[in-house]
């Protein structure tokens, strides 16, 4: 084959480089560092700019407070829209209230999407499948409503499925519905409806949420949208030895002298569903709340958001299973592919790895 002319690079060797380049320190690329030591390379990369680089990079993140400034009022249009078709959605929602619970019985309809084909079961799962479905299928064609929707919902979702203790299903049974309320001060109220029950008196148990949408002038560029800043539940009214949030232990003590034995009887708090709606009480200053009680918040706003903006308004989708926890059967497909990728490499002979990378691998190993 005749060589290329001079000038002319063969397209197939576009992609060659330098070995001693590729193999550079991977400490240099600000990518390839850990958060805290790519923040301080890069503060001081500005410092080392020439000056009047440095005064347009002012002009440009002045011009950057002004734009956060403009997203935060399109927030509070998004909320008072929120707000508004909340309005809208609201008798669909009263509906499926009455359909769950028996109240109404909806003139039959035919299905207006195309339902997907079904996977085949196989194996193990089969046989389980078949033990876990005994009791739904002994159910009578009579029934009323749907049995144990709220409490179907909660148990095949993930988040919520860790909240619910065994001990709370029977009172989570008696939930008819969740539902939402947007209120003036820039807040939303979850309210959990339930029926009579020989836990406690209340008809509805509620979760205020308070939002802000504001740019923070101590930490302006951390804004990203409205954010839950603090939360306020409400007073559970037990009935009496029925409180779910407290447990009972006897614990025996002997008399120093005397060597008498006594029985101590005392409750002490224990893991319940119904701690939701006792948070911590949250300081103005964030400093003097303790880390449990942030990584407690932190975890509750992220409830509350999660059932405003997915449990409420598609229920009936995690009933059914049309939408599903699936973050961990993607981490397990992700590595699936990896080990594949890595046996490719070895059988083939390959110098390149496809693996993905980690922000602290270098990209050139």
């Amino acid at each position: 084959m005749d060589a290329p002319q001079e000038g002319h690079v063969d397209a197939e060797s576009c992609n060659e480089v330098d070995d001693d380049k590729s193999n550079s320190d991977c400490q240099s690329m600000p990518a390839y560092m850990n958060s805290v030591l790519r923040r301080q390379f890069l503060q001081e990369m500005v410092k080392s700019l020439p000056e009047s680089v440095q005064k347009r990079i002012i002009v440009l993140k002045n011009m950057q407070l002004d734009q956060l400034q403009i997203e935060a009022k399109f927030f509070e249009e998004v909320y008072n829209l929120e707000k508004k078709y909340q309005l809208s959605y609201q008798p669909l929602l009263d509906k499926r209230r009455e359909i769950i619970t028996g109240k109404l019985e909806p003139a039959e309809e035919k299905p207006k999407w195309k339902e997907p084909e079904a996977l085949p079961i196989e194996g193990d799962a089969s046989d389980a499948f078949r033990e876990s479905l005994k009791s739904i299928k002994a159910m009578p064609q009579d029934v009323a409503g749907i049995p144990d929707f709220w409490l179907t919902v909660f148990r095949n979702t993930g988040m919520l499925s860790e909240m619910v203790q065994t001990h709370d299903e029977p009172a989570i049974r008696h939930l008819t519905d969740i539902t939402i309320k947007y209120d003036d001060e820039h807040s939303y109220t979850l309210a959990f409806h339930f029926d009579k029950n020989e836990f406690f008196s209340n008809t509805v148990l509620t979760k205020q949420y308070f939002l802000k949408s504001t740019v923070d002038l101590e930490d302006p560029f951390a804004f990203e949208g409205p954010e839950i800043y603090k939360c306020k539940g409400c007073v559970i009214n037990w009935e009496k030895k029925m409180n779910l949030t407290v447990k009972t232990i006897r614990k025996k003590q002997k008399h120093k002298e005397r060597g008498a034995v006594r029985t101590i009887v005392k409750q002490v708090p224990t893991d319940s569903f119904f701690n939701f709606f006792n948070p911590p009480e949250v300081s103005e200053d964030k400093e003097d709340i303790d880390d449990e009680s942030q990584q407690i918040l932190a975890t509750d706003f992220e409830i509350g958001h999660f059932l405003r903006a997915r449990i409420i308004p598609k229920a009936v989708l995690y009933f059914t299973g049309d939408i599903v926890d699936d973050e961990d059967d993607e981490d397990e497909e992700e590595f699936e592919n990896e080990d594949d990728e890595y046996d490719d490499d070895e059988n083939e002979g390959q110098t390149k790895s496809s693996k993905k990378q980690s922000p602290n691998d270098c990209p050139n190993q």
